[in-house]
């Protein structure tokens, strides 16, 4: 009986450092959707520049700040997948407080 509450113990810690999506502070997490939305204008650049339109029809692809703001808005959005803000002990944003 101690075994299983040993093995519980274990399993519980490991879940502790294995939350998807990571929870992280403000900072951090503006600092990281910072960082992906420079990523997002980076790669609409690069997609404009490598890939693009040679006729000028596209409405996304034959402008290269086009390509760079839907890559920004993307990059934006993405990191929501994969962190999100801590919450007090409440259970209520830091926002909300």
């Amino acid at each position: 009986m101690q075994e299983n509450e040993k093995v519980k113990n274990v399993q519980e810690q490991q879940g502790k450092r294995r939350i998807f999506p990571f929870p992280i502070n403000r900072q951090r997490y503006l600092y990281v959707v910072g960082a992906f939305t420079l990523v997002g204008i980076l790669a609409g650049y690069a997609y404009f520049h490598f890939i693009g339109c040679r006729t000028g029809g596209c409405a996304i692809t034959s402008n290269p700040y086009m390509s760079m703001a839907w890559g920004g808005i993307l990059g934006y959005l993405l990191p929501d997948f994969f962190v999100k803000k801590d919450q007090d002990k409440d259970g209520v944003d830091d926002e909300a407080a």
